[in-house]
């Protein structure tokens, strides 16, 4: 079994956001793998040891990228590749699936692609679903449990509402729940292995595209929410009684009901 997963590098999710001059800033917050793409490697690891085979990750980004993907290696997934190239500086969603699904038919024979639930700096929550429109494979989201038999997968998806069976066919894009199993911690073993990986660069010429993927979502500028004024008034009374009515008529007072 050929399995891909796809990660993104993220700001440390404990970092604290600021905008400047229109544009976010994280100042110098580490950068990590995005949290919810950890239960995406856990789930294809766990595809790993069931069914044999091996688990490649993916990511696009820039150099520093590569240390995300050494935590996925770290973790059990035996090869890593960035696809860095400036045109995908600014890529939206679509771009970025565009280039994914072209990773993915480059290494070719992938039958399964994990993705995160969403990503914590953007949380679109959209590429996954793209990725598998573009690549022509069903595409089933949220899954708690996965098993595998003759071609098909039949998984439960972690809903509002409970929990939900859907099958589909190989070869199929997932994105996991946290349902799908606490991430695994990297191994000693494994982060030395990791920290002598090479993990080759891909252009996007490397992957066949000729244009670059063309960006139709901008972000002219991003502004901090206003601030709010709360004040916080105690109502007082001689009874429960007295108390419930103030309560209602400053509720009626100002127009809440």
């Amino acid at each position: 079994m050929k399995i891909v997963v796809c990660i993104k590098q993220v700001p440390d999710s404990a970092a604290k956001m600021t905008v400047e001059n229109g544009r976010v800033s994280w100042g110098d917050a580490q950068l990590v793998m995005n949290p919810w793409d950890e239960f995406a490697v856990e789930a294809a690891l766990l595809q790993k040891e069931a069914l044999g085979g091996d688990v490649t990750v993916i990511s696009i980004g820039k150099e520093e990228a590569k240390e995300a993907l050494k935590t996925a290696l770290a973790m059990g997934c035996n090869e890593a590749v960035l696809v860095s190239d400036p045109a995908l500086a600014n890529g939206d969603s679509l771009a970025i699936a565009q280039t994914l699904a072209a990773a993915i038919k480059k290494i070719g024979g992938v039958e399964m692609a994990f993705f995160g639930r969403q990503a914590i700096d953007g949380d679109m929550g959209v590429t996954s679903v793209m990725t598998a429109r573009l690549l022509g494979w069903p595409m089933i989201s949220l899954a708690a449990s996965i098993k595998v038999n003759a071609g098909s997968v039949r998984v439960e998806r972690s809903i509002e509402e409970g929990r939900q069976v859907v099958e589909g066919n190989l070869p199929v894009v997932l994105s996991a729940s946290k349902d799908i199993g606490e991430p695994r911690y990297p191994s000693f073993m494994g982060i030395r292995k990791a920290s002598k990986a090479n993990i080759p660069v891909w252009k996007l010429a490397d992957l066949g595209i000729s244009s670059v993927p063309q960006s139709i979502i901008r972000w002219p500028s991003v502004a901090e929410a206003p601030v709010r004024e709360v004040v916080t008034e105690m109502v007082t009374g001689g009874s429960a009684q007295e108390i419930a009515e103030k309560l209602a008529d400053k509720i009626l007072a100002e127009k809440v009901l």
